[in-house]
């Protein structure tokens, strides 16, 4: 492997629709689908790449000594550093270092330095038979999305939904409590606690309980990989979605997209996490919310719907895993995410 730096410290009847929706006996024969891989212990090697958007070796410091803090081993890959324009590193360049360490059995999970874009240039590159062999937990969202869409879908092996190395904090006893949390998150997912996390009420809420695998991540990503192998299957499942810098007009196309795919038909339960929205230019206001936006598309469904789950493109943005098993409880009061 070449390493620049080594460091040691679908259910078509109406009956079996209700029994993924209650959490039946096909959702625990979804989740047999789906590897999980080891939860690392002390000592192991965690790698970093670049799949995507350009980090330098100084910028990634910071989560190396807070990998490094939880006892973990870090070796850093050869895109670190390396800058093809937006990229790290031209695609084949990206490529070959995230190929390099799927294929190292010593690796037992890598984090991805940043997002930005990149990783559909790459995906179809990639021979995932090692991750079969050795499954090892890919970490990383936004453009990562495009990881964890296509490891459901193409591979079954479960990944972690998180931050990444461009938001670690650069002195650990600066960050606020809310940093180190999510930070924290990672640690906990990786070492295998199971997750609990609670959101706060929203109005709009659908309130309910459904049980299913989650899966998701950037909505225009999410989109993006429409009719593609990455493309992915919500029927049964809990999905939740994110995303950042788009104009209301843009997000409501994008759930018509959703809606009209047959995304939204048999879904589990949906999960708005956080959305980052561009003001509407002067003249030309959308007139609708993203509450309405996602409601009209989803109105004639009875399944929980959830907004303003601490996941996405902003400070609360905690990890959880896709192609676990989780349930949603929304109450009038708050909602949880147990992952079960």
């Amino acid at each position: 492997m070449k390493r620049k730096i080594f460091l040691t410290s679908v259910f078509t009847t109406a009956a079996a629709l209700q029994s993924i929706a209650m959490g039946n006996g096909p959702v625990e024969e979804e989740a047999k689908k789906i590897q999980i891989p080891p939860y690392l212990q002390l000592g192991d090697f965690i790698g970093i790449s670049s799949p995507a958007g350009y980090m330098s070796l100084e910028a990634i410091q910071p989560a190396v000594i807070r990998l490094q803090a939880w006892g973990f081993r870090v070796i850093i890959g050869s895109t670190i550093g390396k800058r093809d324009f937006t990229f790290g590193g031209t695609d084949a360049e990206r490529a070959a270092d995230l190929q390099d360490m799927i294929n190292d059995p010593s690796i037992r999970a890598i984090l991805c330095a940043r997002g930005g874009y990149g990783a559909v240039r790459i995906v179809d590159q990639l021979d995932f038979k090692a991750c079969k062999q050795h499954p090892k937990w890919i970490i990383g969202f936004s453009d990562i999305t495009v990881l964890h869409c296509h490891l459901q879908q193409q591979v079954a092996i479960a990944s972690i939904h998180s931050k990444m190395c461009n938001s670690f904090p650069d002195k650990w006893e600066d960050a606020d409590e809310l940093q180190q949390q999510t930070i924290q998150s990672i640690f906990d997912c990786l070492t295998g606690k199971k997750m609990q996390y609670s959101a706060l009420p929203n109005a709009a809420n659908k309130i309910g309980t459904a049980k299913g695998v989650l899966i998701g991540g950037n909505l225009r990503t999410i989109e993006s990989l429409a009719g593609s192998k990455s493309d992915i299957h919500t029927a049964g499942k809990i999905l939740f979605v994110e995303d950042t810098g788009e104009y209301l007009y843009s997000i409501d196309r994008m759930f018509w997209n959703l809606q009209r795919s047959g995304k939204l038909n048999q879904l589990s339960a949906l999960v708005i996490g956080g959305f980052k929205i561009k003001k509407d230019d002067a003249g030309e206001e959308f007139g609708k919310t993203l509450e309405e936006i996602v409601l009209e598309k989803v109105k004639d469904f009875n399944y929980p719907v959830c907004f303003d789950f601490p996941v996405g493109h902003q400070k609360n943005n905690l990890a959880i895993k896709c192609g676990v098993p989780h349930e949603l409880t929304i109450r009038n009061e708050k909602t949880i995410l147990l992952e079960i």
